[in-house]
C-alpha cells in the first residue's frame, strides 16, 4: 500500500509544567531558533494533538497563547500559520531605534528653552532613591496624623457622590479657599478675599502659571543668588532672562538689582526665609522693594513657602501685606507642613489678574484633585491644621537643636554652622582644608543626601557649604548619621 506523504514538522519536546504552556514554550522555541519560519503552516490541533500523544484542549491551549501574544495567526479555512513578523523581531527593532535615537542630536522642533532649562534639571531632580537622610525640602513626615487624615478622606469620599461627577473649579475648592483666605490674614497680615485665591498644584506650578501669565520672551527676572533653582529653570523654559542678585544678611540686595536691572519685568524673592541661606529680608529692603515695583510697573513674586517654621519668633508679615499697589503676588505651599507628595499650594492674586491667572491654570490641568481639597479644608475647619503645626514648630526645633549640637560636638572642624530660628534646613560653612566636592563625595557613600551649596549658585560664590535637611529625623537617628559622616570624614 503506497504511505502518504506529510509535511515535515520539527520534533517538539514537551518540558515540565502545565501541558498548554508546555506546548506554548514548545512551539515558541521552535519559531525563535528558526525551525519553524515565517508562513510555516502548523497541522491541525487534532493532528498535533495525536502526534504529541496530548489532549486536543492542551494544543488549542497553546496555540491561543500564541495567536495572543502574535507569534501565530490563522486564515480563514487555510489553518495556522507562523506569523510573518514575531513579537521579538519587532522587539530588537524597536531597541536598536532607542539606540540610534538616544546617539541622535536634539530634535530641531525642540523648544531651545526647554534644551537651556535641561542643564538645571540634571541638578535638580527630585530624591527618589533609598538616600533620604538630610535630604532639604522635607518636613516632619514621621509626625503626619495618618489616621486622622484617612477618617477625613473616608468621610469627604463617602459624602461626595456628587461633587465627584462634576469638575471643579479652576480656582479650586471654595470652602478651602475660603479657609486659607482667614488662616493668610490671621497669621500672615496678609490683605485678600477668598476670590483673589487659587488652588494650585504645589510651588512650582505657582511659578509657572506666573511666568506663563506675566512674561514675554525676552523679560527679565531677578532672583537671588545663590537662589532656587527650580525657578531659574521655569523661568529659562519661558525664555526669560534670569538676573542674579546678590543676598546678605538683610536677604536680597535691592539696591543692587535697581541699579544693574532697572528694567526687569519681575522680582522673585523668598522674603520671610531667603533660600538657600535663611535670612529675613529687612523691612527697609521690603519697603524700598514695594516702592520702587510700584512706580515702574513691576511684579513681585513673594515664595513664602517656609513662614509656618519659625522657632522664637511669630512670622514676619509678609510683603502682599504691606503692598498698597497690589503689585505682589503671593504663594503658599502645604507640601513642607504635610508630605513631600501632597501638591496642594496656593496663590493669592491681585484682583485684576484673577481672571488672566484663572484661565491659566485652567489651560494648564484643569482643576486640582477634590478629595485632596476637600480633605483638606475639613481638616483646617477642625482645628486639625493649627494643632499640627504647634506640634511641627516644636519637633522642628528640637531636631536643629540636635544637628547643631551635634555637628559642633563632632565636626567643628569641618563645618561651621549659619544660626537660624526658622525653617528645615541649616547651611554649613566648610572649614579651610574641606570642599564641597569632597564632603558630597563622602557623604554619599554611607547613604546621606545633603546638598552642595554651589547647586544654587548661578554665579561663582565665595564660600563654600553645604545643606543638611533636619525635620524629617528624630534627634537620635540625627547625632548617629553626624558621628557616622565623622567617621567617614576622618
Amino acid at each position: 500500500m503506497k504511505q502518504k506523504k506529510t509535511a515535515y514538522f520539527p520534533n517538539l519536546v514537551l518540558e515540565t509544567g502545565p501541558i498548554g504552556s508546555q506546548v506554548y514554550q514548545a512551539i515558541r522555541k521552535a519559531i525563535l531558533e528558526g525551525r519553524l519560519t515565517s508562513g510555516s503552516r502548523l497541522p491541525s490541533s487534532r493532528t498535533l494533538a495525536e502526534m504529541m500523544s496530548i489532549s486536543r484542549n492542551s494544543v488549542i491551549t497553546g496555540f491561543e497563547r500564541l495567536i495572543d501574544e502574535g507569534y501565530l495567526v490563522t486564515r480563514h479555512g487555510a489553518g495556522t500559520f507562523v506569523a510573518p513578523t514575531i513579537p521579538d523581531e519587532l522587539i530588537r527593532a524597536t531597541d536598536n531605534l532607542n539606540a540610534l535615537s538616544s546617539n541622535a542630536e536634539p530634535n530641531d522642533a525642540l523648544n531651545t528653552n526647554i534644551q537651556k532649562a535641561q542643564k538645571y534639571w540634571s541638578n535638580s531632580q527630585p530624591n527618589t532613591n533609598n538616600n533620604h537622610m538630610f535630604h532639604i525640602g522635607v518636613g516632619c513626615v514621621d509626625l503626619f496624623p495618618h489616621e486622622l487624615w484617612g477618617r477625613l478622606l473616608g468621610r469627604v469620599w463617602r459624602q461626595s457622590k456628587k461633587a465627584l461627577a462634576t469638575f471643579n473649579s479652576p480656582m479650586g475648592y471654595l470652602p478651602l479657599r475660603e479657609m486659607i483666605c482667614q488662616y493668610v490674614q490671621s497669621t500672615r497680615g496678609l490683605h485678600c478675599q477668598s476670590d483673589q485665591i487659587i488652588i494650585v498644584n504645589g510651588t512650582q506650578q505657582a511659578i509657572n502659571l506666573t511666568a506663563r501669565v506675566l512674561l514675554k520672551e525676552g523679560d527679565k527676572v531677578w532672583l537671588d543668588d545663590p537662589g532656587y533653582d527650580s525657578a531659574l529653570g521655569i523661568f529659562t523654559s519661558y525664555g526669560a532672562k534670569v538676573c542674579p542678585i546678590a543676598s546678605d544678611i538683610d536677604g536680597m540686595n535691592i539696591k543692587q538689582g535697581i541699579d544693574q536691572n532697572p528694567d526687569t519685568k519681575l522680582v522673585f524673592t523668598t522674603p520671610s526665609h531667603q533660600f538657600p541661606l535663611g535670612n529675613t529680608l529687612s523691612l527697609t529692603r521690603r519697603i524700598a522693594l514695594l516702592e520702587w515695583a510700584s512706580k515702574n510697573n513691576v511684579w513681585v513674586f513673594e515664595d513664602d513657602y517656609n513662614s509656618e517654621f519659625r522657632y522664637h519668633s511669630k512670622p514676619i508679615q509678609a510683603l502682599q501685606g504691606l503692598d498698597k499697589h497690589q503689585r505682589v503676588i503671593y504663594a503658599g505651599t502645604f507640601s513642607k507642613m504635610m508630605y513631600p507628595g501632597f501638591r496642594l499650594g496656593f496663590l493669592v492674586v491681585p484682583p485684576h489678574l484673577v481672571s488672566a491667572f484663572e484661565v491659566a491654570k485652567y489651560y494648564t490641568d484643569s482643576h486640582s484633585g477634590f478629595l485632596e481639597q476637600a480633605t483638606l479644608a475639613l481638616f483646617i475647619s477642625q482645628g486639625h491644621y493649627a494643632r499640627h503645626v504647634r506640634r511641627i514648630r516644636k519637633a522642628c526645633y528640637e531636631r536643629y537643636l540636635a544637628l547643631k549640637n551635634a555637628i559642633e560636638t563632632h565636626l567643628p572642624h569641618v563645618f561651621k554652622v549659619e544660626p537660624t530660628d526658622s525653617g528645615i534646613h541649616i547651611v554649613c560653612w566648610l572649614q579651610a582644608g574641606y570642599t564641597e566636592e569632597y564632603i558630597i563625595k563622602s557623604s554619599k557613600k554611607i547613604g546621606l543626601a545633603m546638598q552642595p551649596l554651589s547647586r544654587y549658585c548661578i554665579q561663582s560664590y565665595s564660600k563654600q557649604g553645604v545643606l543638611l535637611g533636619y525635620a524629617a529625623h528624630n534627634p537620635i537617628e540625627i547625632e548617629s548619621n553626624i558621628i557616622a559622616l565623622a567617621q567617614q570624614l576622618s
